[in-house]
């Protein structure tokens, strides 16, 4: 899963730290959670093991809260990350494309090394 980042404005520059969410991305998780209404729930993103390169990312709203997750806030959108995850999403730019090709999330993450020809997984 790659984002084409030549027209994209982000939230904030990519940091060592953790993930960013673009502000169109951001907008998005916004009107999927209103559309819940819910105002408890967080865009949890994490890498599990699986797919064709060895591992999957995961988006999904959650209410829960780990030990050892990271928090960040983009445009009054929470994204956590579980401690696990965090390492393989260091500086991974999150969007939202919405073409006649394709619409969905996208992660432009410098730590996967290869992708699947599908693009859900990577390595």
């Amino acid at each position: 899963m790659t984002a084409d980042t030549t027209s994209t404005d982000l939230t904030s520059a990519p940091t060592a730290d953790g993930i960013v969410l673009t502000d169109v991305a951001s907008s998005k998780v916004r009107a999927l959670l209103d559309q819940e209404g819910r105002d408890d729930l967080t865009l949890r993103v994490a890498v599990q093991p699986g797919g064709c390169s060895g591992l999957r990312y995961q988006l999904f709203f959650d209410d829960r809260s780990l030990d050892g997750d990271v928090v960040m806030t983009f445009d009054g959108v929470d994204v956590v990350t579980d401690r696990m995850s965090a390492p393989y999403l260091t500086g991974a730019v999150i969007d939202f494309v919405d073409t006649i090709e394709k619409q969905g999330f996208t992660i432009d993450n410098p730590n996967a090394t290869g992708s699947c020809a599908c693009g859900d997984s990577f390595n």
